[in-house]
């Protein structure tokens, strides 16, 4: 009540007195009175979302299949060559030994670098090889591969370009004819899912003789299909419509020539990304700012491309960063999923792709990928790609001659602040921040990683539209992973952001059980030194882990969440005390496990002084715990049965209770009791419909009623 109230409240006491009123009022003395409502949204059940982050079917490419016709020391019939020419295969120069050894040399060294993105995958070699030797490979590796993905990769420098009937060459035995290898067979031997690469002058001509032939397949397959309906016979429908291609270059274009480059340009920028954006940067005029560096001086660069702290690593981490932004923003969704989240060898060549787009553009050569994507050689993200080389290479020459220690690049911490300023004034309306997959990235690193949770859970808070892009997007096994971090620091971010995440998308709580990510909200919650904000958020996934789901019951049940969750009631943070019980709600709602374990903590005893709690959402999770656990139990005993009418009479005094919100839930947790008791209550209601037709319509009490059917479990 405000001072002004107040005051008239004491003038019309005062005149009331005069009157010789004492305690007396009239309306006109009277303070105005006003009532708000604390729920003014429609209370509903929880809305559930279909989840669209999430990969229908996980893939992986098991096998890769390397064919390599090059015939060293012999030039393809229909190409003339420049001289000088382009020369190196697979950084190799293959005239600098004999024939078969320089052949031998480069198909290893071919396996090494796709090694490098799928070690485990299973690889075969064939070299110079006839039809019968690829036909062998193919349908061997997909005998094996069974459902999962089989890679083919071609290099056809050493023969003819592929013809317009959809043919590659290969070779006869003697080596004295080239022989046509029909797609149509290779596709037949490779099934499906496949993916295929091909590095050869007018490659676009094998991926458009590879659609016509998929279209007629699936045509053959539909005929058969109609012919066999009376036949009881079922043909396997594979749709090769789905298989990716990648092509060095357009149906009517020739691979470059220039001696500086790597004859396998192509496959150089598929597979060593690093190496060839390096190479092809310095052989560019003007866009350098330190111009003494040479070809042979970039190959010195030190360090691994798996260890970010060295120069190589944080290169090949940046250019993962760039081309996942590139990609993220400049595709639909759903392809960025398809191509970037499914298949970690797939991912890898279609973000390699993206920068043989660019280097094979400026020499007039367009790579041809199906499913098509859109331009991406002009993308702004390439300037920060360009500069980041830039400041590596003006430490090079230092580096190398000890003068001085590398200096870390500073993309990361600029993209966060570019992703900050988004923040200060995103919203839905507004185009999505184009960082939000380099933030992906700098949770991989320690430096950088408390800012960037920091502000992911500042994008996260801005609504369910935020939280389902940032898992579109892949942030999900990371911030999975730092689950097992043990740093105290990182510990209210992380609880926020899976709060966060759990609130749009339940379905995690099974991800988080399986990795035994509910031990670090455990943990959370029984840290006293935690603020109670924190520990609410913990309670609150711990009760979306719990919710509907057995797995993550049990789970929880070993942790001792049902003590930790008692043992806080008393909490003076009200919201605390509220998501407490509705955590115990939730744990042991069709649980008998779990409300045994209650029973043991009598649970039900230290629930009831909530029932009188100041703060009525804290009295109404109360009841809606007490609810669910006297109406889960199959094993009705004695005991069972007393414990539970316990409840029910404490329950009564909640009928009179001031919020609707309250009384709501006491209505719901009744229920439990009268399907417990359904034939008991079926025949009280009946005596009471017969005392009421004998008394000619006198009634009883609504508590009254209450209490006669709670008796009945006497």
């Amino acid at each position: 009540m405000t001072g002004e109230s107040l005051a008239v409240l004491e003038k019309g006491l005062d005149a009331a007195e005069e009157n010789n009123e004492p305690g007396e009022l009239y309306d006109w003395q009277l303070p105005l009175a006003f009532m708000q409502k604390r729920h003014v949204e429609r209370i509903k059940g929880l809305e559930v979302e279909t989840e669209k982050w999430r990969m229908k079917e996980r893939m992986k490419t098991v096998s890769v299949a390397l064919v390599l016709c090059l015939n060293v020391g012999v030039d393809p019939p229909d190409i003339v060559k420049t001289q000088p020419c382009a020369r190196l295969e697979c950084w190799i120069d293959p005239l600098s030994q004999p024939a078969q050894k320089a052949l031998e040399s480069i198909g290893a060294n071919l396996q090494r670098q796709y090694e490098r993105w799928q070690a485990r995958a299973r690889y075969k070699l064939c070299l110079d090889p006839t039809v019968e030797e690829v036909k062998k490979l193919c349908t061997s590796l997909r005998r094996n591969a069974k459902e999962e993905r089989v890679l083919f990769h071609y290099n056809g420098h050493g023969v003819p370009k592929p013809t317009v009937n959809g043919e590659i060459w290969v070779f006869n035995k003697s080596f004295t004819q080239y022989i046509p290898l029909s797609v149509y067979d290779l596709q037949q031997w490779m099934g499906t899912p496949s993916i295929y690469v091909y590095d050869c002058s007018c490659a676009g001509i094998i991926v458009d003789s590879f659609k016509q032939f998929a279209m007629q397949r699936e045509q053959e397959m539909e005929l058969a299909s109609m012919n066999s309906r009376g036949t009881g016979n079922i043909f396997p429908q594979q749709s090769y419509k789905n298989c990716i291609q990648l092509a060095s270059c357009a149906a009517k274009q020739i691979l470059p020539m220039n001696p500086d480059l790597p004859a396998d340009l192509f496959t150089s920028c598929l597979t060593t990304p690093i190496r060839i954006a390096l190479r092809w940067f310095v052989l560019q005029d003007g866009r350098k700012l330190v111009p003494n560096i040479t070809l042979d001086l970039i190959d010195k660069i030190p360090g691994q491309l798996n260890d970010r702290r060295t120069v190589l690593g944080e290169l090949n981490w940046i250019f993962t960063a760039i081309t996942d932004t590139i990609a993220w923003n400049t595709l639909p969704r759903e392809l960025f999923q398809k191509l970037f989240r499914q298949d970690l060898v797939v991912a890898s060549l279609f973000r390699n792709f993206l920068l043989a787009e660019r280097i094979m553009r400026s020499y007039d050569c367009t790579p041809i990928s199906s499913p098509k994507l859109p331009p991406t050689h002009q993308h702004p993200m390439w300037q920060a790609w360009d500069m980041a080389l830039d400041i590596c290479l003006s430490q090079l020459s230092g580096i190398l001659n000890g003068a001085e220690i590398y200096r870390h690049s500073l993309f990361f911490a600029e993209q966060l602040t570019a992703f900050q300023v988004w923040l200060s004034h995103g919203s839905q309306m507004r185009s999505p921040p184009e960082q939000l997959p380099i933030v992906l990235q700098v949770l991989l690193s320690q430096v950088h990683r408390l800012r960037a949770l920091e502000l992911l859970g500042r994008f996260l808070d801005l609504g369910p539209w935020a939280v389902s892009l940032a898992l579109s997007v892949g942030i999900f096994p990371y911030v999975l992973k730092l689950l097992q971090s043990s740093a105290r620091e990182l510990r209210p971010l992380l609880v926020f952001i899976w709060a966060k995440i759990l609130a749009v998308d339940t379905t995690c709580q099974a991800d988080l059980v399986k990795d035994n990510g509910h031990k670090y909200f455990l943990s959370v919650l029984s840290d006293s030194c935690m603020p109670a904000e924190h520990r609410t958020m913990a309670a609150f996934v711990l009760t979306m882990i719990v919710s509907s789901y057995p797995a993550g019951q049990e789970a929880v049940l070993q942790g001792n969440l049902i003590s930790l969750c008692l043992e806080q009631l008393s909490d003076q943070h009200a919201l605390l005390r509220q998501w407490l019980c509705i955590c115990l709600g939730r744990i042991w709602y069709d649980c008998d496990m779990a409300r045994g374990y209650g029973v043991r903590d009598n649970a039900h005893i230290k629930l009831n002084p909530l029932l009188t709690d100041e703060v009525p959402e804290v009295r109404a999770a109360a009841v809606y715990a007490l609810g669910t656990f006297m109406s889960n139990t199959t094993d009705r005993t004695d005991h069972a049965n007393a414990i539970d009418h316990g409840i029910a009479m404490q329950l009564i005094n909640c009928i009179q209770d001031g919020s609707p919100l309250v009384r709501k839930e006491l209505i719901v947790a009744y229920q439990g009791i009268v399907f417990q008791f359904e034939n008991q209550f079926a025949v009280v209601a009946a005596q009471m419909l017969e005392e009421e037709r004998l008394r000619d319509g006198s009634s009883i009490s609504h508590s009254g009623i209450v209490f006669l059917f709670v008796f009945i479990l006497l």
